[in-house]
C-alpha cells in the first residue's frame, strides 16, 4: 500500500464566543494521526454546542485518491463528534471549478446519516469523456470502486480503471477489502473479564470495552465457531453478557454499551475464583462436546487481594487463562496466566487494538509441555553488563520466565537458580531458595541488572564453585545444566570454566545473542553442539521450543552420583554398587562431610557408606 499523502481537508470551526479573526483551521495529518483519532473516538465524543463544515477539494488537481482520503479522514472525525440537532450539526462543501454545497449543517441529526452522505460523495471530475476505447464506451465509465467492495467501514481508494485499495479501520487492517479473517479455528466459548475498579479509571474501562467491540465485529459471522460473554468487575463479579446468549453481532455490541463502569476495590483474585465457578453458566457442555474455556483478563490496576490460589482453582478446572493488560500488571498477568506467552502488554489505546489478530491467535494456541516429570537442577546465567542494556536484560527476564513455566518447579523434582553477571556477579536466587514456581517467577522479575564490564567466565566459575554444589541447593544424582545467555562480548574467558563445568556432569548451553563473537561461543559449544544463536533479544521467544528440548534431552542422560561432587570440605566421593561414599578430610565427619568431628572422635573420619534410600535433610538427600 503507497505510504499516506498529506490530505486536501480544510475545516471551518464556526464556535459560540469566538473572535471571528480565527475561524480557519487547516490540518494536515499522517495514518497514525487517523488512528490516534479513530482510537480516540472510542473513549470520548465533542458534545459542545458547535456547527462544522467539512470543506472538501475535489479538483482535477488532487485527482480521485486524494479525495477519497479526503472523505475518509471526514469520516473519522465525524466518529468523535456527538451529533445531533442540539449539539454538534456537520455539513459538506466540494470545490473545484465551482463550489457544490453536499449537504447543509441542518441537514441530518444523526451520525449514521452524516456518515452515509459524506462516504456517498462524488468526485467533480468523474464524469468525464476517457480515451480508452478498448474499455469504456461511455462518457460515464464504471469506476472499480462502483460495486462498494470494501467491507466493515472501509473506504475504497480506485487505482485506473479497474483496480483499487480499500482504507481499512485499525481491527480490519491487514485483510483484502477489510473483510475480518478472525475466525477463531477452534471451538471455543470465551469470557472477557473487564477490571471495573477505581484503579482501573473510567478511561481504562471504555478502553477495554472499546477492544472487546473490535474482537466482536472481527470475529463473530455466521460460521464462526466462537462464543463470546463478557464480565466486569471490582468487589464483585456481575456477568453482563452470559456465553453464547447473542449470535447476532449488532445486539451484543449493544449490551456492551450498556455495561456500566463500578468503581471500587480491585480484587481480581476473587473475580477469577467466581469466573470459574459461574462464568460459563449453562454455556459449560460436557464432554468431547464441550468447545474449550477462556478466560480474558483486561486490567490496568494490580490486584488487591491474592490471585495465585484463585488462578490455580481456574486452571484446575481447565480454564485457559489470557491476559491483557498494561506493563504495570504484566509480572502479575505472567502468574494469573501461568505464562508469559499468554500475556498481551499494550502502551495505548491503539496498541491496545492492534493485539486483536495477537489474541485470536493465542486463543487456540497449546504450548508443549516441558520434561514435567524428570528431576533436573537448571541454573539461568544471564548478561547483565553494560553492552547489553536494561532493555535486552528485561527481554532476558521474559524468557527465563516462559522457559520456568514449563517445568514443575518444587524441591522434589526440578530446582531453578538464577545468575546475573556484570560488573560482578551476584546469585539472584539459589537453587533451593524458591519452592514453588509462582515465587521463582516473582525473583526472576527482581533480578537485578548489573552494569559494567561483564564476564562470562567469572560468572562460570562461580556457578562451579557456589551454586551447583550440595551447599548451594543441588541434588546429588539429579541432571544439572547451565543455560548462558550473552550478548558476545565477555565470553573470550568462558572456555575453561565451561570445560570444568561439564568435566563435573553439568550440561552447558550458550545462547548466544546478536552480532556476537562467533568465534569466542564456537568454543564453548562443546562436544554436542550445546549452542544456539539468536539474531535479536526480541527474538528470544521464538527460541523458547529449541532450548527446552535440549533441556529435556541432557535430563535424560545417565548421572554419575560422584560429579558433581556431593563430599563437601574436600572430602572424596567413591562409587560403590550403584550408590556412593564420602571419604572425609581430618575434623569432618557425617554422610557429606558436612560436620566438624568432636573431640573425642578419631583424627580422621572413616568415610561414610551412603545408600540413596537413606533419609537425610533436604539439602543433602540424593533424590531431592
Amino acid at each position: 500500500m503507497p505510504s499516506f499523502p498529506l490530505l486536501e481537508a480544510i475545516f471551518i470551526f464556526l464556535l459560540s464566543g469566538v473572535r471571528p479573526s480565527h475561524p480557519l483551521q487547516e490540518v494536515h495529518v499522517s495514518r497514525e494521526t487517523i488512528g490516534k483519532i479513530s482510537a480516540a473516538s472510542k473513549m470520548i465524543r465533542c458534545s459542545a454546542a458547535v456547527d462544522v463544515l467539512f470543506l472538501i477539494d475535489g479538483s482535477y488537481s488532487v485527482g480521485k485518491g486524494s479525495f477519497e482520503r479526503s472523505k475518509h479522514f471526514a469520516v473519522t472525525v465525524c466518529d468523535a463528534l456527538d451529533i445531533g440537532p442540539e449539539r454538534v450539526r456537520v455539513g459538506a462543501l466540494q470545490f473545484g471549478s465551482v463550489p457544490r454545497l453536499e449537504f447543509p449543517l441542518d441537514s441530518f441529526s444523526s451520525p449514521r446519516e452524516v456518515k452515509a452522505n459524506m462516504k456517498s460523495m462524488v468526485f467533480n471530475w468523474r464524469r468525464v469523456v476517457l480515451t480508452h476505447p478498448a474499455t469504456c464506451y461511455r462518457t460515464t465509465c464504471p469506476g472499480a470502486c462502483d460495486s462498494q467492495p470494501c467491507q466493515d467501514g472501509g473506504t475504497c481508494v480506485p487505482e485506473g480503471l479497474d483496480r483499487y485499495h480499500c482504507l481499512c479501520p485499525p481491527a480490519f487492517g491487514g485483510e483484502a477489502n477489510c473483510a475480518p479473517k478472525l475466525s477463531p479455528e477452534c471451538r471455543i466459548d470465551v469470557l472477557f473479564l473487564l477490571a471495573s475498579s477505581a484503579g482501573t479509571t473510567l478511561e481504562g474501562f471504555l478502553r477495554a470495552k472499546a477492544f472487546v467491540k473490535r474482537f466482536v465485529q472481527a470475529s463473530l459471522g455466521e460460521d464462526s465457531r466462537a462464543r463470546v460473554g463478557v464480565a466486569h468487575y471490582s468487589g464483585e463479579l456481575m456477568v453482563a453478557v452470559p456465553v453464547g446468549e447473542y449470535q447476532d453481532v449488532p445486539d451484543l455490541l449493544r449490551s456492551l454499551d450498556g455495561i456500566p463502569f463500578g468503581g471500587g476495590a480491585t480484587l481480581t483474585g476473587g473475580a477469577l475464583r467466581q469466573a470459574a465457578e459461574r462464568g460459563f453458566g449453562s454455556a459449560a457442555r460436557t464432554g468431547q462436546d464441550r468447545p474449550r474455556r477462556v478466560v480474558v483478563l483486561l486490567t490496568e490496576s494490580p490486584s488487591q487481594d491474592d490471585v495465585a490460589g484463585p488462578a490455580r482453582h481456574a486452571r484446575a478446572r481447565e480454564l485457559l487463562l489470557l491476559g491483557v493488560g498494561t506493563e504495570a500488571v504484566r509480572a502479575e498477568l505472567e502468574e494469573i496466566t501461568g505464562s508469559p506467552e499468554r500475556v498481551l502488554v499494550y502502551t495505548g489505546p491503539h496498541d491496545l487494538f492492534r493485539q486483536t489478530r495477537e489474541l485470536q491467535g493465542k486463543l487456540c494456541s497449546r504450548p508443549p509441555p516441558g520434561c514435567q516429570a524428570r528431576s533436573l537442577d537448571l541454573v539461568f546465567a544471564l548478561d547483565a553488563s553494560a553492552s547489553v542494556g536494561p532493555e535486552n536484560f528485561a527481554r532476558m527476564q521474559s524468557f527465563v520466565r516462559s522457559c520456568a513455566l514449563r517445568f514443575d518447579v518444587n524441591p522434589d523434582v526440578t530446582q531453578v537458580g538464577l545468575v546475573v553477571y556484570g560488573g560482578r556477579v551476584r546469585v539472584a536466587f539459589g537453587l533451593d531458595t524458591h519452592a514453588t514456581r509462582a515465587t521463582v517467577l516473582r525473583a526472576v522479575s527482581q533480578a537485578p541488572y548489573l552494569g559494567g564490564v561483564g564476564s562470562a567466565g567469572t560468572a562460570l566459575l562461580h556457578i562451579h564453585d557456589r551454586v551447583m554444589t550440595v551447599q548451594g541447593g543441588a541434588r546429588p544424582g539429579v541432571p544439572k545444566a547451565v543455560v548462558v545467555l550473552t550478548g558476545g562480548l565477555g565470553a573470550e574467558d568462558a572456555a575453561v570454566p565451561v570445560r570444568k563445568l561439564r568435566n563435573n556432569g553439568v550440561s552447558v548451553l550458550v545462547v548466544g545473542v546478536g552480532p556476537v563473537l562467533r568465534e569466542a561461543l564456537r568454543r564453548l559449544a562443546g562436544p554436542r553442539d550445546s549452542l544456539l544463536h539468536v539474531a535479536t533479544y526480541a527474538d528470544l521467544r521464538h527460541h523458547q521450543d529449541a532450548l527446552i528440548q535440549w533441556i529435556c534431552g541432557e535430563a535424560k542422560r545417565p548421572v554419575n552420583l560422584c560429579k558433581p561432587s556431593p563430599c563437601m570440605h574436600e572430602g572424596t566421593c567413591i562409587l560403590q554398587s550403584g550408590s556412593y561414599r564420602c571419604e572425609c578430610q581430618d575434623g569432618w565427619q557425617g554422610p557429606h562431610c558436612g560436620k566438624r568431628s568432636s573431640r573425642g572422635d578419631a583424627p580422621k573420619a572413616r568415610g561414610s557408606r551412603r545408600d540413596p534410600s537413606q533419609q537425610l535433610p533436604r539439602s543433602e538427600h540424593p533424590g531431592r
